[in-house]
């Protein structure tokens, strides 16, 4: 029997967190090879990404495993695509160079400390392990499907507490951190002099199951005026605090805690280093579903630790949304070369009107869960990956570019006509 009567507490993290400025420009640079591939004619199912970013005080470092259009590798001057000393092409680091400053520009750093102008930028990016490729293309030669890029378990979940289908506490941790860098980026009053920089924190008190009140709100966020102080940047944030919490009641006793050390001029990877993948709770569901470890930034669709994640949440989503449970989480597992998933586990934790032994076999038949079936079913081949690198990958509007797939509720009536037989 679940419980009740609870707090629960998730954080989100701004898009000029450290670790979030390296998600986006890993990501910007899926985008890039994306369209690079679309714009030179490369098929882009063949494109691979594995990007890695490191970040610290005006200094970026991006690293890993690509197969990427010619117009993004090195060439001699008879137009011969250089090879390193392994054999792997060349990358030319000028896109992606640029890619990664066009990122920090947008993200709004332009400090000592880290600007985007200024930072010393590398690119050790080269091309993919033929060993791991021929586990992606082989099986693809074997089976008629795409293989799997790795092994791995893969988490989604959904429930009815917000009007996406998210924890109450995640979904607002984000909203007070999307409002603010709204208003930042439009320079309104004295939020115009807040930083890129800030971490939110949200606790709401669970009464009968369902979210009741906010009991803790946490937020510290860099500020550009070093003579702000705590009560200074509250009383520039409560109202955006209070805005995004929308109805969610704040209880009376709650306790606020506005950048509770005092000042926080120094942000960003001027004040920490950053590291792509570092915020996996984040990205997903605050802590309130299970995650199979693996990050989504910096990587094409063929690793399922994105592509799978990403079905494995639509897949939850449409269960909630054809009111076949109130709450819903699935496991998918996958091995490497492996096309179709060797496991599909549903649990509708208690709520379910249907057997989740049925609703296994149901999503299968609804939906191909084999890497390719899954980036053909939510169209995934495309440059749609910066803007999921900040404030969740999950519980956002799916856009007309074909941005956020994965959060459309298309399939709800499928699985009921699936699960009624």
């Amino acid at each position: 029997m679940s419980r009740l009567n609870y707090l629960f507490t998730s954080e989100s993290v701004s898009e000029g967190h450290p670790d979030k400025v390296c998600d986006r420009i890993s990501d910007e640079i899926v985008d890039l090879v994306y369209r690079e591939a679309k714009k030179s004619g490369m098929d882009p199912w063949k494109v691979r990404v594995a990007c890695e970013t490191l970040a610290t005080t005006n200094r970026v470092v991006i690293a890993g495993e690509v197969r990427v259009p010619d117009s993004l590798l090195k060439k001699d001057k008879d137009g011969n695509i250089l090879k390193d000393a392994s054999g792997h092409a060349v990358i030319n680091p000028s896109k992606i160079r640029a890619a990664a400053r066009k990122a920090i520009r947008a993200i709004g750093y332009e400090q000592d400390g880290f600007h985007w102008k200024t930072a010393r930028i590398d690119v050790l990016l080269h091309g993919q392990s033929p060993d791991i490729g021929q586990g992606v293309d082989n099986a693809a030669d074997r089976q008629g499907e795409e293989g799997a890029g790795d092994q791995g378990i893969m988490f989604g979940y959904a429930c009815r507490e917000t009007p996406d289908l998210m924890p109450a506490p995640i979904y607002y941790s984000h909203k007070i951190l999307e409002l603010l860098a709204a208003a930042r980026h439009k320079g309104e009053g004295d939020v115009g002099k807040l930083g890129p920089d800030a971490k939110s924190q949200v606790t709401v008190r669970y009464e009968d199951g369902k979210a009741a009140e906010v009991t803790q709100i946490v937020l510290s966020t860099q500020h550009l005026d070093e003579s702000w102080d705590s009560r200074k940047v509250r009383q520039v944030v409560e109202p955006y605090i209070r805005e995004a919490l929308g109805d969610l009641k704040i209880a009376q006793d709650c306790n606020w805690y506005i950048n509770p050390t005092g000042k926080f001029v120094i942000g960003g990877p001027d004040g920490d280093a950053g590291l792509t993948g570092r915020k996996i709770i984040v990205d997903t569901y605050g802590g309130a579903a299970p995650h199979g470890g693996g990050a989504f930034s910096g990587k094409d669709t063929t690793k399922v630790d994105r592509s799978a994640a990403y079905a494995a949440r639509y897949l939850a989503k449409n269960v909630v949304a054809a009111k076949l449970a109130e709450r819903c989480t699935i496991q998918l597992s996958y091995a490497i070369g492996v096309a179709q998933p060797l496991s599909v586990y549903v649990d509708l934790h208690g709520t379910g009107k249907v057997e989740e032994a049925v609703l296994e076999e149901a999503l299968r038949k609804v939906m191909d869960l084999s890497p390719s079936g899954i980036r053909r079913h939510l169209d995934l081949n495309k440059p749609i990956y910066a803007k999921t690198s900040a404030y969740g990958h999950f519980g956002r509007k799916p856009g007309r570019d074909g941005s956020f797939s994965w959060e459309k509720t298309d399939l709800a009536k499928a699985l009921k006509e699936a699960v009624a037989g």
